[in-house]
């Protein structure tokens, strides 16, 4: 019945330790290559880590003399009565017990020095190396979760280094020292201290059995909690606009339970560890205390080593206790720090550097041979050609998943071909560097994404070194100045990544002005007339004439108008090209382009 009130208000907090064993058998953790790696990055401070371990040690001597010193001062100095001697004792402990405060305080604060910097080193190497990696990696991975490793898993590892590794350090050699002075003082005394170790291991081994698979299922589940979150702040829009409050809450407290519970249990099973430690430290004390009471009346042992003896059982279970809790965080830190090097680990697209071209003056001439991609088993473009010649606008048409975002992505790198050629100046472009490549391109999308920051420094992003001159001459060229003339502060408003307080359109400018101060030598437009206004078309269709003269161009048009001046037009179906022409001959084809003409323009008219 007792057990029952007890359980009761946990039945709902059950927990499969069986799948999060599966998963952690699929997956080959290499906790020694991690534990290593850390290290690793500790040894980039030598001198500092000196000074920390000289620290432990000293700190770990102080406070086994002080005990050593009591004992010594009763059989000595109170048993015979030598007060004067007794003073100095006491005198002598202080300064020990000083000591031993300030070299606690110096490791403390030289280790978390280390810690900082490390931890430092550590995500900013994450944060490069995250912008390294090609554009299929991030398709295949929530934001969110990667922002957890960048974070909380990071910040795990930050922990872990400011207490843990002193702390590991320090009880080790603590329990040496215990040992070898109980040895020195009485051996059976000491072998009845040991007797607790073999209850403490079985304990141990039991908990950190489950807990490490808890601590591990807990980072990834706070991690998957993380880009949920991330997920529909950023959907918030498309959520209410289909009413779908009530899903997101749902589908979150099923994410949200999950780390609950695994935070639950890890939290309560790891606690064990504590309270093990505490039972067994009482246990040795009454033992040390019964057992030692018998050899001293029978002369084997003083009063003073008994004394010594007790205070040092608890000084070698406090270093086992430690070192259990410890432990449990160190797995907790593991478990990020493997998910902070799965990223690093991750291949870049930096990595074929060696052996590449460099391409340093582009023509501007693209050609596609026979190129043919899909993602994973699904073909989304087959047995592609064309050619652009420098300085030619070549536009490309058709219905959506048609493959036209595809084309530009393979051209830019973000992908690969499955097969065929891309060549740039008559050269491969897989034999040349991604940065190099895409150097010499200038990007105006659909949705024009603004970093947070002047007005400014978001045109500047086109081009780093530009004065205040160029980058106003840029926005003139894109229409953009006269709106930004109408801001209190001119360039230097400040807007967010959402544009907030700025229209698509002017968005849009931006963007092109950013592009016609970085002057490329091929210009992707993808949609870059989309939900704009007719007022604002004519405005942004100026500033894309400017941006397109003396310049390849590779257009992605959704509205037919916009691209009737294009030297070629590609209008492509299903992955295939099925029409190629400009806009007069195509019309004259009477096709595929002809109806989707004359389906805008009789829309256009209707409005």
């Amino acid at each position: 019945m007792l057990a029952k009130r007890i359980t009761e208000p946990f039945k709902h907090d059950r927990l499969d330790l069986s799948s999060i064993e599966t998963k952690s058998k699929k997956r080959a953790d290499n906790w020694q290559g991690t534990l290593s790696r850390i290290w690793s990055y500790l040894m980039e401070r030598k001198g500092r880590l000196s000074l920390v371990i000289l620290m432990i040690v000293l700190s770990s001597a102080f406070a086994l003399l002080g005990p050593f010193v009591v004992g010594m001062s009763i059989d000595t100095f109170i048993v015979n009565g030598d007060v004067d001697m007794l003073l100095v004792a006491l005198v002598g402990l202080g300064i020990i017990y000083v000591l031993h405060s300030v070299s606690v305080f110096l490791q403390h604060f030289w280790m978390v020095s280390i810690s900082q910097k490390t931890v430092y080193t550590i995500r900013t190497q994450l944060f490069d190396h995250l912008h390294k990696l090609p554009i299929p990696f991030f398709d295949k991975r929530q934001h969110g979760d990667l922002m957890s490793r960048l974070t909380n898993d990071i910040e795990n590892i930050s922990n872990t280094l400011n207490s843990s590794v002193i702390q590991i350090f320090q009880s080790v050699l603590t329990l040496v020292g215990v040992i070898v002075v109980m040895l020195y003082l009485s051996p059976l005394l000491t072998l009845v201290t040991l007797t607790i170790i073999p209850l403490m291991v079985i304990g141990m081994k039991w908990i950190t059995k489950r807990t490490g698979k808890l601590f591990k299922a807990q980072q990834e589940h706070l991690g998957d909690v993380n880009g949920y979150l991330q997920e529909t702040m950023s959907g918030q829009r498309i959520i209410k606009a289909f009413s779908q409050e009530d899903r997101v809450i749902r589908t979150f407290e099923e994410k949200n339970q999950r780390l609950r519970l695994t935070g639950f249990w890890a939290q309560t099973i790891s606690g064990f560890i504590p309270k093990l430690m505490n039972m067994l430290n009482n246990a040795s004390f009454a033992v040390i205390a019964g057992v030692g009471g018998v050899l001293a009346l029978n002369g084997q042992v003083t009063i003073g080593v008994i004394v010594i003896f007790a205070e040092y059982a608890r000084q070698f279970t406090r270093p086992l206790n430690d070192l259990a809790n410890q432990f449990n965080v160190l797995l907790s830190a593991i478990a990020g720090a493997e998910r902070v090097f799965a990223i690093m680990d991750e291949e870049d697209e930096f990595s074929d550097k060696h052996g590449l071209d460099r391409l340093d003056h582009v023509k501007g001439e693209v050609a596609f041979t026979n190129v043919t991609f899909g993602y994973e088993d699904e073909t989304t473009i087959a047995d592609v050609s064309f050619r652009a010649k420098p300085g030619q606008t070549l536009a490309f048409v058709g219905p959506t998943g048609a493959g036209k975002t595809t084309i530009i992505s393979l051209l830019s790198r973000f992908y690969d071909p499955t097969s065929g050629v891309i060549t740039v100046d008559g050269k491969d472009i897989t034999s040349v560097r991604k940065e190099g490549l895409r150097r010499h391109m200038a990007f105006v999308l659909q949705d024009s994404f603004l970093f947070e920051g002047t007005i400014r420094e978001n045109i500047r992003y086109g081009k780093l070194s530009a004065t205040d001159e160029e980058v106003e001459e840029a926005a003139k060229l894109a229409n953009a100045h006269s709106f930004i003339s109408h801001f209190a502060k001119g360039y230097d408003t400040l807007i967010d990544s959402d544009g907030g307080g700025i229209s698509q359109g002017q968005k849009q400018l931006l963007s092109i002005a950013r592009a016609l101060l970085a002057d490329p030598d091929i210009l992707i437009l993808d949609e870059a007339t989309s939900s704009i206004d007719t007022i604002t078309e004519v405005k942004i269709q100026q500033a894309l004439r400017r941006l397109m003269k003396d310049r390849t161009s590779i257009v992605i048009a959704h509205r037919l108008n916009t691209i009737r001046e294009a030297d070629q037009i590609l209008v492509l179906d299903k992955g295939s090209i099925i029409e190629r022409g400009n806009h007069d001959e195509l019309l004259e084809a009477d096709g595929f382009y002809a109806d989707l003409y004359e389906s805008q323009k009789k829309k256009l008219l209707a409005t």
